[in-house]
């Protein structure tokens, strides 16, 4: 590629995720008439991911080693009055990375679905989705403007809907997929105010030109009030950026779409739709740097979500569930990032953990097929010697996960904790400690579960609910893969299950080290993201402090965090593998703790028993006292009653007689010549 990045080039990215959702969606399902089999649909959806990820790849390079970019329209949908909806692009460091992120992860996804989802009667249609949500994500992550961003952002949303519903006649996955779009549309409506707010007073939806005009953005007060315009339109998109990400108190919808197929989970949290607010705080920088109100806010909510996520995170028995919350509190790592004005090492951690995190999931995955569906850990153990593969690469992302020395998450979570604790904004104490806090519980959370499923006493047999049916091959009459195994012993994934693990470990040991210095500390994000050094000091305490990978990892052996999460490691071994009578006993001793984890904070309690009982209450009183009796019963009911009525006496009036009508004039004349003889005198 040239040092111009080709239109039409790049146009392809997204297009071929798209072609490939089409094909399936339409000749590979029911819809369509199911002209095309399984391997066809496959086949054609990996393609089209594989396509976008080469290109991607070579834009990556380009914008890399020759400094190329790209920032244009392709297509001018409408002007009204002044204002341009567009579709176009924007490529820079930021959007390069995160277009090969994207496209990677879910190339492995798609890769490892084929065997995940064989005996599935939704085969096709699956493959359609993932597609349609690479192609969503991919036209969110390279947009120019708002516009285009909202519509990736609601595609994203969408799609999940329909993923995580994948198997919609399980009720518990139907309520799933509904909560995830409602609490979603809370976040949107924030979303769309702050987008609205930014065309209302810049007067334009393009990136480029919105930012140009930021700081007379700065200078407006919100009309009405004393709060000045650039606080609230920050908050009103982070706002979205909570629901999307999943912050508190918007997360509530993340921990249930595990309901959905593994693969997606994997999709969903790793790299596409919960990072999709963190890219979006970090392209409006040039916004957000000028509200230290707004920063504090996103600070605050990003370290509550980072601890109280975590906590949650070690009392989870479901496999996948625990992965999850681990996946809520390293999305609470990256908005406190965010809020400490380190926007490149959110982005950072954004990338090492899209890798580890979907090598967690889809090793979870694996997991369950060789356990014949189980995802209790409780009645797992000792499967490393009958699946070590998984085994290697889930301890792999184990370790990236806690932060260990020269692995990508070490890199990233490390910058994190140290560009918090340089910052100076209002909560910054609160978020350094909830986040070095953070750092023991998930090292906890993590082995426990890494031991409790690869070592210890085989469980298995024991397990009072054979067949904890993630796969929902229940209906379906399928068990066991169709691999012929031991029905009782767990056994490895097929190749096509296992590659992707594989592939996913080595950017997860490696990407930190080999990227941490250009991300962070060169010009990889020049352009793309804005920090004002004079306000916002922690990326230059930073750089001072970095003198290559290698001596960042070596410091990091004798500090807080790396002893943290050591002792982190070794409690969960010592309660779990050689004490295990422990942890039963401090769940006696601190029951109401316990019973506050268990219930998950009552926040669902809260939002379904005070918020939607409250807004139903709400909407039953307009509806009958609204709706009933004033539009219906006042104005429609009642001006036709009046109109009836008034009619009733004209009709009156109306006899027909000619003496009637002669007699009402005589009487209107005495009446006009009574009043000006005696009253106009």
């Amino acid at each position: 590629m040239s040092a111009t990045l080709s239109a039409s080039t790049l146009l392809a990215v997204p297009l071929a995720p798209l072609v490939g959702a089409a094909v399936a969606g339409l000749f590979g399902t029911k819809f369509g008439g199911n002209h095309i089999g399984r391997k066809v649909t496959h086949s054609l959806t990996i393609l089209g991911v594989l396509v976008a990820f080469i290109i991607s790849a070579m834009t990556l390079k380009s914008v890399v080693a020759d400094g190329a970019r790209f920032n244009a329209t392709l297509y001018e949908w409408m002007v009204v009055g002044g204002l341009k909806m567009e579709v176009g692009f924007m490529v820079d460091g930021l959007t390069a990375m995160m277009m090969c992120v994207v496209t990677f992860v879910s190339l492995m996804v798609h890769i490892y679905t084929i065997g995940y989802m064989e005996e599935d009667d939704g085969y096709n249609r699956f493959f359609a989705y993932i597609s349609l949500f690479t192609f969503s994500m991919l036209m969110l992550v390279m947009s120019n403007n708002m516009l285009q961003l909202f519509f990736g952002w609601e595609a994203v949303g969408l799609v999940s809907y329909l993923l995580i519903g994948f198997w919609f006649n399980k009720p518990t996955a139907i309520f799933a997929n509904m909560k995830a779009f409602l609490v979603n549309r809370v976040g949107d409506f924030g979303f769309i105010l702050g987008i609205g707010l930014i065309a209302a007073y810049a007067g334009t939806l393009n990136y480029t030109e919105a930012f140009a005009k930021a700081n007379t953005l700065a200078g407006i007060t919100f009309p009405g009030t004393e709060w000045m315009l650039i606080t609230v339109i920050c908050i009103c998109l982070f706002i979205g950026a909570m629901g999307k990400s999943a912050q508190f108190p918007l997360h509530v919808w993340l921990p249930d779409s595990m309901e959905g197929p593994t693969p997606i989970s994997a999709l969903i949290h790793a790299a596409t739709m919960v990072t999709a607010g963190i890219f979006m705080v970090a392209r409006m920088s040039p916004l957000f740097e000028l509200s230290d109100t707004a920063l504090s806010f996103i600070l605050v909510i990003g370290a509550i979500t980072a601890l109280f996520m975590g906590f949650l995170g070690i009392i989870q028995n479901d496999i996948k569930r625990v992965v999850a919350y681990s996946t809520l509190s390293q999305l609470g790592y990256m908005t406190v990032a965010l809020g400490a004005s380190a926007y490149s090492v959110a982005v950072f951690h954004l990338m090492t953990h899209a890798f580890f995190k979907a090598l967690l999931f889809l090793g979870a995955g694996s997991v369950i097929i060789g356990m014949h569906h189980n995802q209790d850990i409780r009645w797992m153990g000792g499967v490393r010697k009958y699946m070590p593969i998984t085994w290697i690469t889930s301890l792999l992302g184990s370790l990236a996960l806690i932060g260990t020395p020269f692995f990508a998450g070490f890199y990233s979570k490390d910058s994190i904790i140290e560009a918090v604790h340089e910052s100076h904004l209002w909560g910054a104490n609160f978020a350094y400690y909830a986040v070095l806090a953070g750092v023991f519980i998930t090292a906890f959370y993590s082995f426990r579960m890494y031991f409790l499923v690869f070592h210890g006493k085989e469980r298995y047999d024991q397990n009072p609910d054979a067949h904890h049916d993630d796969h929902a091959h229940d209906a379906h009459g399928h068990d066991d893969h169709g691999h012929g195994h031991d029905a009782h012993k767990p056994h490895e994934s097929p190749m096509v299950v296992w590659l992707p693990l594989v592939l996913l470990a080595i950017p997860s040991v490696v990407i930190g080290f080999m990227t941490i210095e250009p991300m962070l500390f060169g010009e990889f994000f020049k352009n793309a993201i804005f920090v004002d050094g004079a306000k916002h000091h922690a990326m230059k305490e930073l750089e001072e402090a970095f003198h290559g990978p290698v001596a960042m990892a070596i410091h990091g052996l004798t500090a807080a965090p790396f002893w943290l999460a050591l002792a982190g490691v070794v409690l969960s071994y010592y309660m779990y593998m050689i004490n295990p009578a422990l942890p039963a006993a401090i769940k006696r001793a601190c029951g109401p703790i316990y019973r506050l984890l268990e219930n998950k904070y009552y926040m669902d309690w809260i939002n379904e028993n005070i918020i939607a009982r409250g807004t139903r209450a709400l909407g039953t009183g307009l509806w009958k006292g609204g709706d009933q009796a004033v539009i219906d019963g006042a104005i429609v009911n009642g001006s036709w009653k009046l109109v009836g009525r008034i009619s009733g006496v004209v009709r009156w009036m109306q006899s027909g007689y000619i003496y009637h009508y002669a007699f009402a004039m005589l009487l209107g004349i005495f009446v006009l010549m009574t009043y000006f003889v005696w009253f106009k005198r």
